[in-house]
């Protein structure tokens, strides 16, 4: 996907597997509320003029053709903020037009994570700070083994879904 900029905010040491081209920042303490705001005042600081979008790890079944309508330019017009809902009550991505450091910490710190509503409750605030919200696809997020079978399902030919076999084929050989 295009991007002015591709930021990392990472819990530990960057490895061979991230490509080029990618700012990497250290993540913030604090629960996942207080780090999503964390993340999103870092990249106001670093390019105060861009718009961002945050998107979760635990998404391997994304590609740039899924965001790319929806974040298309002429669908940009007139949208504070894009939202991208979890079948399971959450959100994978979160985008502000305009981040700064004190919208994020209007928006994140205190939205209980890891709920049934915390999609909810971000919708919540968005709508609180009168942003007006483009919504992205609904998709599964894997936090359990059945969700990384559903996924791997969904984007069968991807390298999430080739992981998954391989550790199902170890399992049978030791099994």
């Amino acid at each position: 996907m295009p991007a002015g900029r591709r930021l990392l905010v990472l819990d530990g040491d960057v490895g061979p597997w991230l490509p080029p081209g990618w700012d990497v920042v250290p993540q913030s303490d604090g629960g996942l509320d207080v780090r999503l705001a964390a993340a999103f005042a870092h990249a106001a600081r670093t390019a105060p003029d861009a718009p961002a979008l945050l998107v979760g790890m635990d998404t391997p079944q994304l590609d740039a053709a899924l965001l790319a309508e929806a974040l298309s330019p002429a669908r940009r017009t007139g949208v504070d903020a894009w939202y991208g809902p979890a079948d399971d009550g959450g959100f994978w991505a979160l985008g502000l037009a305009k981040p700064t450091e004190r919208l994020a910490g209007r928006l994140l710190p205190g939205v209980p994570m890891s709920t049934p509503d915390t999609g909810r409750a971000l919708l919540d605030r968005l709508a609180a700070e009168g942003l007006t919200v483009g919504r992205l696809p609904l998709v599964t997020d894997v936090d359990t083994i059945e969700d990384a079978r559903h996924v791997a399902a969904e984007a069968p030919e991807s390298r999430f879904a080739a992981c998954l076999r391989s550790i199902a084929t170890a399992q049978e050989v030791t099994g």
